[in-house]
Formats: structure tokens, C-alpha cells, sequence
């Protein structure tokens, strides 16, 4: 008789008490302190899309020159993701993180001081530079601890902080934006100086919490560590891959930039590209869609409340969506379906004449946009070897961030062109199937093997 597939939502049966226990241990040690550290690092990135309010008339600035500022932000991003993920490896995160936050801490407060397209597109860049490392970095750093059975519900745990910063961050900025006149600066000065500054004092708390492996973590015992061990050399080594493609072992025997420079690796890259060009139009656009949508008259501060909701619909369904990914221990439709879900949102959002439709199509793009990053980042590992590793993964998401580079520009230019969101949205849905497309085309294993009988 042929083997027979178990119920994949029973396969975390097949953990035990103590391994089970060993996970949680790590969900609460490290996810918390981790979501916390993205939540400024993504507050720092897009707070420049509600500081474009007020900022651009008071020092002289128009749509364009906010991509274009964007758009340098991910110049310098880009360049920084590779190399920093690679002194990561060397020294370890917990000192490189440390270390890069309150860099960019300094960088980001820096912002209130630009007084021209020339200083903050410099200012910019600094702030790109500096956080380049953070995402890849702690990408990698989950990859050390945590088996992929589990990896898209810590994915997701993780990367919530965008939309929660998105929509908490939103509200709060359109309120900061009120303290215009306090102590000589304007509101957006208070923006970049409060929600910047937070940055350089958690950088000095990661370099004494963080570690950089589990076998340097004093928080878990001997037996502990070696369980957990256990589980990421069994979980790689039993990873099913789809007919034809690499087993982990096989990929060991390849070099670090022949593992860096493969079809699967290429493809997402280009897959996340056309992502992140979404992400960007929701993260950066999105104040001033709505209030293209609510009209001029519209205070800041119902703007901010208006373009929190879509995050907080976001947070949900990341977090069902990825513990279903998990459960079911499928990832290639969970990744390809919230591509889909974006792509129909952006349309809904450039088509439709009602207001109310056009609100809820951003909310649809919104939360398809980010639970298709949860899912997207569950996966890359699976066909990289452990040397190619960190560069791989920075590689994907530096390259792939051209798009968030790219995107807010072309929007940009497209809006002062049109005087409508309405091209730039149509822009960004197009990618989005061609990314899900190339999904397609991506081996994305198993797991772990199924059970038989």
C-alpha cells in the first residue's frame, strides 16, 4: 500500500511536550523584543509620508521631489543590505544591531532639520544607509532559531509590526502634526524628533538583551539548546522539496555566490520587487490618497485615524493567514492569493467613482500587500545553502527594495502629471501579477515530511 498523507493541520502533534515548549519559550523571549525594534525601524521609514502634509509647503517641495527623496532612500538601502548582512554574520546581530539602530535613530531625527530638496534628499539617504541591515538582519537572525514549521507564525508575529506602526503611527503623526509652533519648530519637526530619537535608545538596549545564537542564550538550558538544535537539523535535513529541485544536502556542496546566484533566488527577487512596489504605495501614498479621496478640507487628524484602519484589518489577517500557512504546511497559495487580494484592492482603489470604494479598495491592497511579505519570507531559505545564506537573503531584499525605491517616484511623477492617484495605482497592480506569476514558478518545499502509516 502507497503512503498516506496525514492531516498536515496535525503534523505539530508530531513535536513533542519539551520541543513545544522550547518554541513558546523563544515566541515570548525573542518576537516581542524584536516587534518592538521593527515597529521604530518601520515608524522611521514611512513617517515621511505624513510629514509630506505640512513639510513640503514649508520648505519648498513638491510631489516629485518626495519620491525622489524616496526613491534615494532606497538607493542607499540598497546598497547598504548586502554588506551589512554580511558583517552581521562576522560580528554577530546583537552587536550590528545595536549598532545600526542607533545610527539611524541619529539619521532619522536629522530629518527635522531639512530645509530644501537638497538636505533631505541627503538626510534621506542616510537614514536608507543606515537602516539597510535591519530587515535582512533579522530575517537571517529568526532562520537561526526557529524551524520552519514554525516560521511563518513567527514571520508574521514579527513583520505585524508594519502594519500595527502603520496603523498606531498613523494617528499618532496626524496628532504630532498639531504641536505646530511649540518651542519654535513645526509639526513635522516634532514628527522626525519623536518618533526618531526612540532609535538610539533601543539600539543600546539590544546590545545588552539581544544574543546571537541559542547556543549563547543563557535564558534556555543545556537541554533546551540541544532540542532545540535537534529541530533545525532535522527540520533541514527532512525539508521535501519538490521533484527535480536541490535537497538541503545537495545545496550544501554548492559555493556561497553560486548559491547566491540561482533561478529560485532571481525569482524571487524579482517577485518581491513587484511587491514592494505595493508596499511602498500603501506605506508612503496613503495619507495623501485619502485625503484626495475625503477632500482638502479634511483635518490631518482624521486622515491619520482613516489610514490606520486598513493596518488594523491588515493585522488580522496576517496573523490567521500565516498560522493557516503553518497548519497546513502549504505556502505556495498563501503566498501567490494575498498578491491577488493586493492587486484587486489598488484597482478598486483607481477605478472606482464612490469614495466609500475607493476607502475600502485600499484597505483590501493594504492588508494583501503585507500578509503577502509574511508568507513570502517563509520560504527563500528552503533553496539557499547555509553559506549562501545571509547574503542570499540580503540580496532579495535589497535588489527587491529597488521597487519600494522606484515606486514612490513613479506615482509621484505620474500624480503631478495626471492630478490623479489613478495611472501610479494602475502601475503598481500590473507588477503585483506579474510577481504572483513568477510565484509560480519558485520550488517552495514542505516542511517536514508527511507521516505514513
Amino acid at each position: 500500500m502507497s503512503a498516506q498523507a496525514t492531516n498536515p493541520a496535525q503534523q505539530h502533534e508530531n513535536y513533542t511536550p519539551e520541543q513545544q515548549a522550547v518554541i513558546k519559550k523563544l515566541f515570548t523571549r525573542l518576537i516581542l523584543f524584536l516587534f518592538i525594534l521593527f515597529v521604530f525601524s518601520f515608524l522611521d521609514r514611512i513617517n515621511i509620508g505624513f510629514a509630506a502634509l505640512t513639510m513640503g509647503e514649508d520648505i519648498g517641495i513638491d510631489a516629485t521631489a518626495f519620491g525622489i527623496a524616496m526613491t534615494l532612500f532606497y538607493v542607499t538601502y540598497l546598497i547598504g543590505g548586502i554588506p551589512s548582512n554580511v558583517i552581521l554574520s562576522i560580528i554577530g546581530a546583537r552587536k550590528w544591531i545595536a549598532i545600526i539602530m542607533v545610527a539611524w535613530g541619529f539619521a532619522s531625527t536629522a530629518t527635522m532639520f531639512a530645509q530644501g530638496p537638497t538636505s533631505l534628499y541627503i538626510i534621506r539617504m542616510l537614514v536608507g544607509i543606515t537602516e539597510a541591515g535591519f530587515l535582512p538582519g533579522i530575517l537571517l537572525y529568526l532562520t537561526y532559531w526557529f524551524p520552519s514549521f514554525f516560521r511563518a507564525r513567527a514571520n508574521a508575529l514579527f513583520i505585524v509590526a508594519m502594519p500595527f506602526t502603520a496603523a498606531i503611527g498613523s494617528a499618532v503623526s496626524g496628532y504630532l502634526l498639531q504641536m505646530d509652533g511649540i518651542w519654535g519648530l513645526t509639526g513635522w519637526q516634532w514628527l522626525f524628533l519623536l518618533e526618531g530619537f526612540p532609535a538610539v535608545i533601543l539600539g543600546v538596549f539590544v546590545w545588552i538583551y539581544l544574543v546571537d545564537s541559542p547556543d549563547k542564550a543563557t535564558w534556555l538550558t543545556d537541554k533546551e539548546k540541544e532540542t532545540l538544535k535537534d529541530m533545525i537539523e532535522k527540520d533541514k535535513l527532512t525539508l521535501v522539496q519538490p521533484e527535480g529541485h536541490k535537497s538541503y544536502v545537495a545545496l550544501q556542496h554548492e559555493s556561497k555566490w553560486k548559491g547566491v546566484f540561482t533561478m529560485p533566488v532571481i525569482l524571487y527577487t524579482i517577485s518581491y520587487f513587484c511587491l514592494c512596489n505595493s508596499l511602498s504605495a500603501s506605506n508612503v501614498w496613503t495619507p495623501q490618497i485619502i485625503k484626495s479621496v475625503a477632500g482638502p478640507d479634511t483635518s490631518n487628524a482624521i486622515i491619520g485615524i482613516l489610514a490606520g484602519i486598513p493596518h488594523l484589518v491588515t493585522i488580522g489577517l496576517m496573523l490567521i493567514w500565516g498560522r493557516s500557512s503553518d497548519r497546513m504546511q502549504e505556502r505556495k497559495v498563501h503566498t501567490i492569493l494575498p498578491y491577488i487580494i493586493a492587486m484587486s484592492g489598488w484597482v478598486m482603489c483607481a477605478v472606482m467613482a464612490s469614495a466609500n470604494m475607493q476607502y475600502i479598495g485600499i484597505i483590501i491592497a493594504t492588508a494583501g500587500s503585507f500578509t503577502a511579505m509574511v508568507l513570502f519570507w517563509t520560504t527563500p531559505d528552503q533553496c539557499i545553502s547555509d553559506s549562501a545564506r545571509a547574503v542570499a537573503i540580503a540580496v532579495i531584499n535589497s535588489v527587491g527594495n529597488i521597487g519600494s525605491g522606484i515606486g514612490p517616484l513613479v506615482i509621484g511623477v505620474l500624480y503631478d502629471k495626471t492630478g490623479s492617484f489613478e495611472s501610479g495605482l494602475i502601475y503598481v497592480s500590473v507588477l503585483l501579477v506579474i510577481g504572483s506569476i513568477l510565484l509560480i514558478f519558485i520550488p517552495m518545499g514542505r516542511s517536514r515530511p508527511r507521516a505514513t502509516p
